[in-house]
């Protein structure tokens, strides 16, 4: 039998009739007199010689894809999730806060356990929670409740909204969430109640966490009350960068230096860092740096973030 996936006139023929009549490779087959497999070979030698070229076009104002992808390589990320930069820090968050929760929509799966912290960006997300379904979703906070100064961002009101949005249920953590050594944390962790409830948070399926920044006075670890000026100066020179559920982390994400993270009370990291989505959201300038420990940390997996940050962030990691 002659061999016709060479023949130039008879691949350009295909290809037409596919691409721009939109004929089946059935129909071709039939049309040519060929075998459908030979009809799928001319197609493939149709884009290998370039006689067809696909041209992808993106409908979105920005296309961050590039950066999103350099960034997941960079940190061995499952995904980075950019948006739009904004003039007013509050529209910026409220835009994190929407992207984020879309992913979570997008990603979510029957039956899941997903776990929360505290953050203003964490706290915005049940707002953008629509028609979600039946999805018998349950939520459980990873640490102990925050200072008096800001009642909102208490991990207990937030899964309480992000389970109302999805019509699911929660999990409440009567616990302080900081005490004031770590021996009164041990003893706290042997109370029953605590207890069951951190260890089903080790079963979570997805992670929800803000990234905070102990440099920002503005930030919600600094609403939280358990810190002033004077504490954030000194972790500022052991070298703390961030933090995420109250645990502090340097540069390289190291956690093990601050002693001031033996007196949180909530999911252990080595426990967070085995869930198999965590989401991590944090926007703006001041959290460029503390971003980038929370990356080498591991313990987040996916980051919602802004342009100018992750532009920074790429920058900082090309650099090193």
């Amino acid at each position: 039998m002659q061999k016709i996936v060479d023949d130039s006139r008879l691949i350009v023929k295909c290809c037409k009739l596919y691409y721009e009549e939109n004929y089946t490779q059935n129909e071709i087959a039939s049309i040519l007199g060929v075998s459908r497999p030979t009809v799928s070979r001319l197609l493939k030698e149709g884009k290998e010689t370039g006689i067809v070229r696909i041209e992808i076009i993106n409908p979105l104002r920005n296309n961050f894809e590039s950066l999103e992808r350099k960034i997941e390589k960079l940190f061995g990320m499952k995904e980075v999730i950019i948006v739009e930069d904004e003039a007013d820090d509050r529209l910026q968050t409220i835009q994190v806060a929407k992207a984020a929760a879309e992913y979570l929509m997008r990603i979510v799966k029957p039956g899941n356990t997903i776990g929360v912290s505290m953050g203003n960006t964490v706290k915005c997300i049940a707002n953008y929670i629509a028609n979600p379904g039946k999805l018998n979703l349950t939520f459980v906070p990873f640490i102990g409740g925050v200072g008096q100064s800001q009642r909102e961002i208490h991990p207990n009101e937030i899964i309480t909204d992000l389970a109302r949005a999805f019509g699911g249920s929660f999990k409440l953590l009567h616990a302080p969430a900081v005490v004031s050594n770590e021996n009164i944390r041990k003893e706290i962790l042997k109370e029953t109640s605590i207890k069951e409830v951190l260890d089903y948070a080790k079963l979570c399926n997805i992670g929800l966490v803000g990234v905070g920044s102990p440099t920002d006075p503005a930030s919600s670890m600094m609403s939280s009350g358990y810190f002033n000026l004077y504490d954030t100066s000194n972790l500022d020179k052991a070298g703390a960068i961030g933090d995420i559920c109250l645990r502090f982390y340097d540069i390289e994400g190291n956690t093990d230096r601050f002693e001031f993270n033996k007196r949180v009370v909530g999911i252990e990291m080595e426990a967070l860092k085995r869930i198999e989505t965590m989401i991590g959201v944090a926007c703006g300038e001041k959290k460029v740096m503390a971003i980038i420990g929370a990356l080498h940390s591991k313990l987040i997996n996916v980051l919602v973030t802004n342009y100018s940050s992750a532009t920074a962030i790429s920058d900082y990691a090309e650099q090193r």
